[in-house]
Parts: C-alpha cells; sequence; structure tokens
C-alpha cells in the first residue's frame, strides 16, 4: 500500500456512531477514493464473542476462528472509512455484491491480530460505480488472512463498462439440507457483527428502506454457508461468493453443494422457486 497515509486506531470505533454519521453526510460525496489505511493493531480476540458468532452463524464452536471471522473484527474500520466525508460514495444504499476471503493458515483465539484495511478500485459499472473493501490480518509481521468486498452504489451507469465475472451455475438436484431462517435473524447477526443497517432489524425499519420485509445479512448467509462445509475452510483456503435475491425473513432455503471436485460450489436457493439462487459460493483449499 505505498504512499497511502495510515491511521492506527487504539479501540473499535462505535458503528452506530458511524452509521449515524454516514446518514447525516451522504450528501455532496464525490473525488477520488481516500489515500488512507485504517488499522489497529495487537487485536485480541474474545472467546466470548466468538462463541456468540458461531452459534449464530452454525459453526462448531471453540478456538478455531471460522473462515468468515476476521470480516467482522474488522468491519467497524470498513465502515469507518465509508463513514467519513472523504470517502466518495455515500454509505446508505450500497449493495454488497461480491465477497472473496483468503485465509493463509488456521488462526486460532490466542492469536494476536493486526487488522488493516483500505478502499481501492472505484471503477464504473453498467448500473452505477464499484468499489473494493480490502481487510488485510496480519500476526507477527505474517499476512495471515485477506477479504475484499465489492459494493456497488447504485445511479449514473457506464453502459460499455466491463462486466464482472459471472457466479458460477448453482448446484442442482436435491438439496443438502433445509434451514429454517427466523424473523429475528437479522437483529441475532447484528448483535455479533454491530451491523445495524435498518433494512436487516425489522419489517418496519426494512419497509422505510424500501424493502417489503427485513432481509438477512449477506454476510450472515455466506457465514452459514461456509459452517454447513466444516471443517473445510478453518484451514489454507479461498472463498468467493456472489450475493444475488435477498433472504426474507422469515424464509426457508435450501442448502445446496456440488463437492465432487477440487473446488466446492455450494449456495442458497428459494424452496418456492429453486432456480433462484440467494447466493453462489466457491470455496477451494489452497
Amino acid at each position: 500500500m505505498p504512499d497511502m497515509t495510515v491511521r492506527t486506531l487504539t479501540e473499535s470505533p462505535s458503528l452506530a456512531a458511524l452509521f449515524a454519521r454516514a446518514a447525516l453526510t451522504q450528501r455532496g460525496r464525490r473525488g477520488d477514493l481516500p489515500d488512507v489505511v485504517l488499522r489497529r493493531e495487537q487485536v485480541v480476540v474474545d472467546r466470548d464473542h466468538l462463541l456468540a458468532y458461531d452459534r449464530v452463524c452454525g459453526f462448531t464452536g471453540g478456538d478455531v476462528l471460522p473462515h468468515t471471522y476476521p470480516h467482522v473484527l474488522g468491519f467497524p474500520l470498513q465502515v469507518a472509512l465509508m463513514a467519513d466525508r472523504s470517502f466518495p460514495l455515500p454509505l446508505p444504499g450500497l449493495v454488497h455484491l461480491e465477497n472473496q476471503i483468503t485465509v493463509h493458515r488456521r488462526l486460532t483465539a490466542d492469536d494476536r491480530l493486526t487488522i488493516s484495511v483500505h478502499a481501492q478500485d472505484l471503477r464504473p459499472h453498467p448500473k452505477g460505480r464499484l468499489v473494493d473493501l480490502v481487510t488485510e490480518v496480519e500476526v507477527d509481521g505474517a499476512r495471515v488472512w485477506d477479504g475484499r468486498s465489492t459494493y456497488l452504489r447504485r445511479g449514473h451507469g457506464s453502459p460499455d463498462a466491463p462486466a464482472a465475472p459471472a457466479a458460477p451455475t448453482l448446484p442442482s438436484g436435491e438439496p443438502a439440507g433445509i434451514i429454517r431462517v427466523p424473523e429475528g435473524q437479522g437483529r441475532a447477526y447484528a448483535a455479533v457483527s454491530g451491523d445495524m443497517n435498518p433494512i436487516h432489524l425489522h419489517a418496519l425499519s426494512a419497509r422505510a428502506m424500501g424493502f417489503p420485509r427485513a432481509i438477512a445479512h449477506g454476510m450472515w448467509t455466506a457465514a452459514r454457508t461456509l459452517a454447513a462445509l466444516e471443517p473445510r475452510g478453518n484451514d489454507a483456503s479461498t472463498s468467493h461468493v456472489w450475493f444475488a435475491k435477498p433472504v426474507f425473513l422469515p424464509s426457508t432455503v435450501e442448502l445446496v453443494v456440488d463437492d465432487r471436485e477440487r473446488v466446492v460450489v455450494a449456495g442458497l436457493r428459494s424452496t418456492k422457486a429453486p432456480a433462484t439462487p440467494h447466493l453462489t459460493l466457491t470455496l477451494a483449499p489452497r
């Protein structure tokens, strides 16, 4: 990250305050991405929080950090970067389209983590503009985890913008499992992730944002799918998630898995319209 200013935070910022600031300062955003890296050093994993996250997402528990857990630790830094007036896209209304994670080695609650977040690759899209929020995790100076979250800001698009690679075809056939997602799932995940976006919390607040009902967090659906694939993903591995139709709350969804090849393809699909994916995910060992 050459020529970037590193700002080291001594504690995780308050997400509630950041979301409020983002809502109040969303107008008039323009310009380039800030040349800033937000960092927290020697982050200690709270085992009670880890256990709560495991329970909400369906992981088996223990001291091993699930594939997606460092994303939750880095998410407040993502929001802090996007809530700042220097960020060119308003945070309210950003749509999480894709997520990529690479685990370089198994992580445990004994590891002391240095977490860094920066933004890169602001680019045109047929429906608006895309940006990547990159999270990097180190232990004792060695890279152990990388995450890339791709967000879309809808607006004046560029018809000539290059199309992103399409998601793989969702596995067909009988489901590997049925997942019942309760009405309170959004609130439960918000409690462990800090993501209090009103579209996830209650039908009334979701309707105010243009949704007929509350929807599950995309990163909860990704984590829940990866939890079904354990222990794959806990060791060195790479995942790529494409988010599609949101999961409305409450819902019942089908888990589908094709693990006949080295790269596992999995996803969640609608029980009423099996051809409609909620997400598609690939997981490959490294």
